[in-house]
């Protein structure tokens, strides 16, 4: 693959993660750099690590892998979205359950934005990736471009949700089962 193949990928790939971070962005209505920095962080060091697992795995687990990793985004993603939903459905003097500043809520969402990012791994190691030393530039450009990514859909989302004066939680939920629909769709229609 020449640079520009993977910073093309790289912007394919994060772009999950943007939307996820709009969204994470509009549901905080404010700018939380402490959040923005971890959530982005977070993304880039999966969106990083899921390839480096799946070519690591690809002679081991190719098949099984190819299989699964599809519902098991689509689970998490629906799982999100949902408890999104349900946080937008409750009335404003109760806590919602979805919280963007929590960290086990920003490894959820990390895993379940990067497990397409598994499925090039798997790729990596038939497109004439064979030394650890060949995979690095590749994993380093995708991680980059999620932090990146992330960074600036937290910044739209932040800055967008000052100006919403309705629950972008149900919208928010709507939009990760959607990801989750589409990773399903293309996955079995493919």
């Amino acid at each position: 693959m020449t640079l520009l193949d993977l910073i093309l990928l790289s912007v394919a790939l994060a772009m999950d993660c943007f939307t996820v971070s709009i969204t994470s962005g509009l549901i905080q209505r404010r700018l939380v750099v402490r959040t923005m920095i971890v959530t982005a962080l977070m993304f880039g060091l999966f969106q990083g690590l899921m390839p480096l697992i799946g070519w690591v795995g690809m002679s081991f687990f190719s098949e099984a892998l190819e299989s699964w990793d599809h519902w098991i985004a689509f689970g998490l993603l629906a799982f999100l979205g949902g408890r999104m939903i349900l946080s937008g459905l409750k009335p404003d003097n109760e806590e919602g359950s979805f919280d963007p500043t929590r960290f086990s809520t920003t490894i959820t969402m990390a895993i379940a934005t990067s497990i397409d990012a598994l499925a090039v791994g798997l790729s990596f190691g038939c497109s004439g990736y064979t030394t650890f030393v060949s995979i690095l530039l590749p994993i380093g450009i995708i991680a980059a471009g999620s932090f990146l990514f992330s960074v600036a859909g937290f910044l739209i989302g932040s800055y967008a949700g000052k100006r919403i004066n309705f629950p972008v939680e149900i919208i928010g939920g709507i939009i990760l089962i959607g990801i989750g629909v589409k990773i399903l769709i293309e996955h079995l229609t493919a």
